[in-house]
């Protein structure tokens, strides 16, 4: 073992009852998931003939091949983020797939430079807690766009940053694909090429993610502030009882 740089070090600031190590231990178990693994897919354009919807098709057709169970949300008739009761049907549909997955796929068009409003709407009705279940805490997450003009990656850069913020476990690689228009024949499949390649990559990526991090989920996103501000919360509840 490497000498301590600081082997008497204290810590003032620490509540040192709510402090863990981090334990190998506790990322392992003796009877791992044996269910496929489940994907959530989302896609951010309603036209008739959406690139992003045939993008998901097609990695829908690749996770299914590499042994994963997948639902895609049809986002039609999704009413805008508050402009509706969340018991509405659409909206209880997607919390309810949100819950059941352990993975998502989110594929967005790129629309003035970022994500398109379908794409964040269904973001927005996906809360970020619901009582003492966070939907997607510890969930892993693979980012696709296309694009109609030369590639770019505003809108998976953007849904990488919301991706942090609903603390999922998002994969590093992801696909941009250019020209979408060009990328797919007239019956919707997608065409030979590098960026039919590099779908295949962030598929199988996604896949193995979820399987080594899904028995794990909340612990490796369980936070010493948030034990923290749970215990403080629960001595607040306490002491009023008390009173």
């Amino acid at each position: 073992m490497s000498e301590l740089l600081f082997p008497n070090a204290s810590f003032p600031a620490l509540q040192q009852d709510l402090f863990e190590r981090p334990a190998l231990e506790r990322l392992q178990t003796p009877q791992p998931s044996q269910h496929p693994p489940r994907i959530l897919i989302l896609y951010g354009s309603l036209r008739d003939r959406s690139y992003s919807r045939l993008l998901s098709f097609e990695a829908a057709r690749l996770l299914e091949a590499m042994g994963a169970e997948v639902r895609i949300f049809d986002p039609s008739g999704l009413p805008l983020p508050d402009g509706a009761v969340d018991t509405h049907p659409k909206v209880q549909e997607l919390r309810a797939l949100a819950l059941w997955s352990e993975g998502m796929v989110w594929c967005s068009p790129e629309r003035h430079g970022a994500m398109t409003g379908v794409m964040k709407s269904q973001i927005d009705w996906i809360p970020l807690s619901d009582g003492a279940v966070r939907p997607t805490q510890g969930k892993t997450l693979a980012l696709m766009q296309v694009s109609g003009g030369s590639q770019s990656f505003n809108a998976v850069n953007q849904m990488r940053i919301l991706g942090r913020w609903m603390r999922m476990l998002t994969v590093p690689n992801q696909s941009s694909v250019a020209k979408a228009f060009a990328e797919f024949t007239e019956e919707g499949r997608m065409k030979p090429s590098a960026f039919y390649d590099r779908v295949v990559d962030v598929m199988e990526e996604l896949v193995k993610f979820t399987l080594l991090t899904r028995d794990f989920g909340p612990y490796l996103v369980d936070r010493y502030s948030e034990r923290k501000e749970s215990a403080e919360a629960l001595s607040r509840r306490v002491n009023q009882r008390a009173l």
